[in-house]
């Protein structure tokens, strides 16, 4: 019998070893291809996939900005003073705005965004307002700060929301502004590495998962990063660690995929640059043309929860989708 025990007992624990191995072993597998896929992901170039052009009567006309807001895709159609919108496979569906001052007119509509309830935001830099409407369009009021002005900003740009956070750049001044959503100014950006070095026509902003903020300073031709107290990180410009001359010319649209890495198009050289954190490049796509993978002043970029990259084309007169 003691016998009989001491085989029962050496085949339990041999038998528990075997699965105990067998799990390590699975974890193991599922960790090693979760890492291949993020190293072929962090090194990929973004892939084209198709246009959003808007009805062939009526076309997008100078595209300048694109956020995806719930189910639907809304680009800022800026010489029609309006927004057009579209599903998820390119179909346009409906238009809002005209030209005008008054609500819901645009002179100037530029960025836009949306925020958790599926309203959207748009910044008409030359009505010095921000407008926020419905999903369907329809118009509910304009953003104010605190003090419930309408014009507090001199020519709003770039807009994101971000854990109900509005950031928006102020390109005529200089500065980028952090305010919550009803109105409240949280943060104040007007500069990068001391005061005297003063942010120039800040165009674009992005915020990656530890809320660090980008700002494509296109005035200096970079993108200046900072942490999310505002304080300075660093430099992106082309070169090596951003200290050498900058390889753009007008950068404008940016964004950080969720493995960090920055995307951003260079308006008048044509491309979609992507950096790693550390702000070395790792591809470069595009170039002058109208071809499917070229661009002729790109503007606009922002990245949907399922990783997919837009980008108005301004001059061609269309978003490219990008995967």
């Amino acid at each position: 019998m003691k016998k009989k025990t001491v085989y029962i007992w050496v085949g339990t624990i041999v038998g528990l070893s075997i699965i105990l191995f067998s799990i390590i072993y699975f974890f193991q597998l599922q960790n090693d291809a979760i890492n291949v896929a993020n190293q072929v992901h962090k090194s990929s170039t973004p892939k084209f996939s198709y246009f959003y052009q808007g009805d062939l009567n009526d076309p997008l006309d100078k595209p300048m900005d694109v956020a995806k807001i719930g189910q639907f895709v809304y680009v800022t159609d800026t010489n029609h003073k309006r927004v057009q919108v579209f599903d998820s496979t390119g179909t346009p569906i409906f238009k809002f705005g005209k030209e005008g001052t008054g609500k819901g007119q645009f002179k100037f509509p530029y960025g836009i965004t949306g925020d958790s309830k599926g309203n959207v935001y748009v910044a008409d830099l030359y009505n010095e307002k921000i407008s926020v409407f419905t999903s369907k369009g329809k118009f509910i009021k304009y953003f104010t700060d605190a003090n419930h002005k309408e014009d507090f900003l001199k020519s709003p740009g770039g807009l994101r929301i971000f854990n109900e956070k509005l950031y928006v750049t102020d390109i005529q001044s200089g500065r980028v502004l952090i305010y919550n959503l009803d109105g409240k100014k949280l943060l104040e950006v007007s500069s990068a590495i001391n005061k005297k070095d003063r942010l120039n026509s800040p165009n674009s902003v992005a915020i990656d998962e530890d809320q660090n903020l980008y700002v494509s300073d296109s005035g200096n031709q970079r993108v200046v990063v900072f942490n999310k107290d505002g304080k300075f990180l660093r430099i992106v410009n082309g070169s090596k660690d951003g200290k050498g001359d900058s390889k753009f010319v007008n950068p404008r649209g940016i964004a950080v995929e969720a493995n960090g890495t920055l995307l951003m198009v260079d308006n008048m050289t044509h491309f979609l640059y992507g950096f790693d954190k550390k702000g070395n490049q790792v591809f470069q796509v595009g170039g002058l043309g109208s071809d499917k993978e070229q661009f002729y002043l790109p503007n606009g970029l922002n990245i949907d929860e399922k990783g997919e990259v837009f980008i108005t084309d301004t001059v061609n007169a269309r978003v490219a989708l990008y995967y």
